[in-house]
């Protein structure tokens, strides 16, 4: 879980976290739900021994099955995933340009079902949130955020999934306020369930929305309180480099980076050395949002 966690909050830092955000799309949905090995097996080798159209039609007799099974138990959980994992395995066969609301809403149909079915796994409400915002429902999609965050005011995923759709809105004060919100509940939440807020990330998280704001003075001084709160964290180091790299300040950003690389486990070394020698972004905000990387069972 930690490392999933860790995995995530260093792609958004090197991302420049929110300033990323706007990008939220379809294709994270996607992804999580092949990211299993068993579903990436089976989909490698239906590619490798499937012509295109046959493997279309195969998928289409899996989702025929699996409504056939839903008609007579509308809450089988197997077939709800099953169906879940087909449809969108259709839908990744299509170019991003040929996906219509209409392909997306079958997918909302059997996650809405799987998220009130599975309220303490909030991938598939953040899953559900995603594929609402990505056919206009904002509000639906404020909604799933909010259902998660009312019960898991830690969740990263729903936090950023909440500030990615406040900023798109053009409302970074919501977003900071949300953050903030997230952070002054954060000792209660961590007292009554130890490590439920991981509050290194939220501060970078809302680091990253002053950066994404050009405030960078409360992006430096989020930064530096995260540092100060767990020195031997890299991922507030990471992000702070990067803001000051943002500005043209390389000197000063070497260190933090070395510094960062240092106290980096090793999977992660080689991203923050890429970012050190990278070029800046020159507008983020364009920036593919991360995709998810844990998967509901």
């Amino acid at each position: 879980m930690f490392q999933t966690r860790n995995r995530w909050i260093v792609q958004v830092v090197l991302a420049l976290a929110v300033l990323a955000f706007v990008g939220v799309s379809v294709i994270p949905i996607i992804g999580a739900f092949n990211n299993t090995p068993s579903s990436n097996q089976n989909t490698a080798s239906t590619r490798g021994t499937l012509p295109s159209a046959d493997q279309k039609s195969k998928l289409e007799d899996e989702v025929r099955g699996y409504e056939l099974v839903l008609q007579r138990e509308p809450e089988n959980q197997t077939a709800l995933k099953g169906l879940l994992q087909a449809r969108l395995q259709l839908l990744s066969q299509k170019e991003k340009s040929e996906i219509k609301p209409a392909d997306i809403q079958v997918v909302i149909e059997p996650l809405e079902k799987l998220a009130k079915l599975n309220p303490e796994q909030s991938e598939y409400s953040v899953l559900l949130a995603q594929a609402k915002q990505q056919i206009g429902d904002r509000e639906g999609a404020a909604q799933a955020y909010r259902a998660i965050l009312s019960t898991k005011p830690g969740d990263l995923k729903a936090l950023q999934g909440m500030v990615a759709l406040l900023i798109s809105q053009q409302r970074p004060e919501a977003a900071i306020g949300l953050l903030q919100e997230s952070l002054s509940k954060a000792t209660q939440a961590n007292t009554i369930q130890p490590g439920s807020v991981d509050t290194v990330a939220v501060q970078v998280l809302l680091g990253s929305v002053h950066a994404s704001q050009k405030r960078y003075a409360q992006a430096s001084s989020a930064y530096d309180q995260a540092i100060k709160k767990d020195p031997k964290d890299f991922r507030p180091v990471v992000a702070k480099a990067m803001l000051l790299k943002q500005q043209g300040k390389d000197a000063d950003a070497k260190p933090l980076f070395d510094s960062a690389a240092a106290l980096a486990p090793a999977q992660y070394k080689d991203e923050i050395k890429k970012a050190a020698t990278s070029s800046p972004i020159p507008n983020p905000v364009a920036s593919p949002a991360p995709s998810l990387k844990s998967t509901p069972k």
